[in-house]
């Protein structure tokens, strides 16, 4: 039997809440529906794609693999009925597009691609830059909108912005830490592991809020630029890293088996979204990234 639509809605549900309760809640239907919707994926897959433990679900390798092709079977999805509600697939035009470098890799490609296959006549031009330059080309008309993090944005009267996706910061760990077993971890758990810090311009800020969470001066036993670094450097236990969960991925490109746990206390989260000049005209170009992009925030957290 071929899995169903409502299977990779349940699957998508569960990999994002991480247990079959929050999935249950969150798609307001029971919880035996839920496991019930995954076991028969999972049959119809031949894979396992969540480990199950105590304090719930964590999804494997080929789980991960399969949420790459389950979202976009979704988007997909979503792409098609937009085709057959809208008349506006053979529109013309452009669309000058900005993006910071953290979200360029982890949100941009997807809602990319979904605008060029309903879009495919407008001429996209991207930039990608930090986030207080973009700032700058909005508002003096340089670009129509951007796809950053908003949770720094620095002129809100002049700008407008939609968040796509709010992202907490957990902690990352390599197979085995002593932490990964605990029940609950504190920040002053964590003061005392040396620490892995990404120092990319959108998450710089939030950089020093958390080393203030943390209380005690730290031991940053490593500062880098790049989220592939970080993975490395965690999974062969140089240190811990604290990330915003929307970076997160369980195995370093060595292969290596990354953990990623809550962490009690009052930390930062990380906000992406669109953003445009406030009061501008929008080109229809622009109107219609922002509708994908909307649509694209429901898809994700269904």
């Amino acid at each position: 039997m071929a899995f169903t639509i409502r299977q990779i809605q349940y699957f998508l549900a569960v990999a994002d809440q991480g247990t079959v309760s929050g999935a249950a809640q969150n798609l307001s239907i029971s919880q035996s529906s839920v496991t019930e919707a995954i076991r028969e994926l999972e049959r119809d897959l031949g894979v396992a794609l969540f480990d199950r433990h105590p304090r719930g679900l964590t999804i494997t390798h080929k789980g991960q693999q399969f949420l790459r092709h389950a979202t976009k079977i979704l988007a997909d999805v979503s792409d098609a009925r937009r085709a057959f509600s809208e008349e506006r697939s053979a529109a013309t035009g452009s669309l000058q597009l900005g993006v910071t470098s953290l979200v360029a890799g982890y949100v941009l490609s997807d809602l990319l691609a979904r605008y060029r296959r309903a879009y495919p006549a407008i001429d996209v031009s991207a930039i990608e830059d930090n986030g207080e330059y973009l700032e700058h080309l909005l508002i003096g008309g340089e670009l129509d909108v951007a796809v950053m993090v908003i949770s720094n944005l620095r002129d809100r009267m002049a700008l407008q912005a939609e968040i796509l996706e709010v992202s907490p910061y957990r902690l990352w760990l390599p197979l085995g830490h002593h932490l990964a077993s605990a029940d609950i971890i504190g920040v002053n758990d964590i003061a005392a592991e040396p620490l892995i810090m990404l120092t990319v311009d959108e998450i710089e800020e939030n950089t020093g809020k958390l080393l203030s969470a943390l209380g005690a001066k730290p031991h940053v036993a490593f500062r880098t630029r790049s989220v592939e670094a970080v993975r490395s450097l965690v999974a062969t236990g140089a240190g811990v890293a604290l990330l915003p969960d929307l970076v997160y991925r369980p195995w370093s490109l060595e292969g290596d088996r990354i953990e990623s746990r809550d962490v009690s206390g009052s930390l930062p989260v990380v906000q992406v979204g669109v953003v445009w000049r406030r009061g501008s005209h929008l080109a229809d170009s622009a109107r219609d990234f922002i509708g994908i992009a909307q649509t694209q925030r429901v898809v994700r957290h269904r």
